[in-house]
């Protein structure tokens, strides 16, 4: 004859109750309006507050938009985390944080493509609703594009981490920032040189910000495609998702054949992005995560076109 265990059930008090006990109090009474017409607007009182403030808003701000591409997927939806602001003036106490994700909103119901001339038109849009002379966005976001192994055409998809940052203004208009950050492998040409058998190669990261003239068409030209080109065409190999036994000996094969200092890649790199008519100026940084030191390897450098024959 089988036991029959008999649990006796804590008897607990109304949820109300347990409220109470763990501090909560009943409401106290209401004195102050409710309709937004009668509320105090702390934000748009105006007198001397003492200093102009170059840029207030919000950040860290995710939400889902869409990725126009010229690699595959053409089309594709990620989360990008965005970064709002504007200048305010000395006589003005703040700006209105809720027009900023107010109108995040009404783009996403339009359904939200990160293109430079979508974020052209937001920006002058943010402007006008936040009463300013400029506005500012930027969002980063994940890229994912298809790569397929050199020998067995085998797919998988890499991605890059991008930004893009708009700025306007209503007397000089826009500025347009764009970078991208590939992963790529590098071999080492000391390595290579002293040893018998062997080189030690390790994992980067090419990180490039860019300045984009103000005639550029992200209709024409894919600025994400080409950033990863200028930064993989000039590594010792490819990154690739997918590698058979073939694909292997071709990408060994190659990075041997080809090897990069983390000065070797930023120099090159730094070449690509300067014969690129829409670059206007830029930055690239190489991070190697050395495989035989516990230390990285890194090296940047900035060039302007804009100072050629000062």
């Amino acid at each position: 004859m089988s036991q029959i265990n008999i649990r006796n059930k804590k008897l607990l008090p109304s949820k109300k109750e347990r409220h109470k006990l763990f501090g909560s109090s009943d409401p106290g009474p209401r004195t102050k309006p409710i309709e937004k017409e009668q509320m105090v607007d702390l934000q748009n009182s105006k007198q001397d507050f003492l200093f102009n403030i170059d840029t207030v808003g919000i950040s860290n701000v995710k939400h889902p938009i869409r990725i126009p591409s010229q690699l595959t997927p053409e089309i594709q939806t990620t989360i990008g985390t965005f970064t709002f602001g504007s200048s305010i003036t000395q006589d003005s106490k703040g700006t209105n944080m809720s027009r900023f994700t107010q109108q995040l909103d009404e783009y996403h119901q339009e359904g939200f493509a990160i293109d430079l001339t979508t974020l052209k038109k937001f920006t002058k849009e943010l402007a006008a609703r936040l009463k300013q002379k400029d506005a500012e966005v930027e969002v980063n976001f994940p890229w994912f594009f298809e790569r397929k192994g050199p020998a067995s055409d085998l797919a998988g998809m890499n991605h890059a981490d991008a930004f893009m940052k708009v700025s306007y203004h209503q007397e000089t208009g826009h500025d347009i920032e764009v970078g991208l950050t590939a992963t790529i492998t590098t071999l080492c040409p000391c390595s290579k040189e002293i040893s018998e058998y062997s080189a030690h190669n390790q994992r980067g990261n090419v990180s490039m910000s860019v300045k984009l003239t103000e005639d550029f068409n992200d209709q024409e030209t894919d600025w994400k495609a080409a950033l990863l080109e200028a930064a993989e065409s000039n590594a010792s190999a490819r990154i690739h998702p997918v590698l058979k036994r073939p694909d292997e000996k071709m990408v060994t094969e190659q990075a041997y054949e080809n090897p990069r200092f983390v000065e070797d890649v930023v120099r090159l790199v730094a070449a690509d992005l300067y014969e690129y008519d829409f670059v206007e100026s830029f930055k690239v940084t190489c991070r190697n995560e050395e495989s035989i030191h516990l230390h990285d390897a890194i090296a940047s450098l900035s060039y302007d076109k804009n100072d050629e024959g000062n």
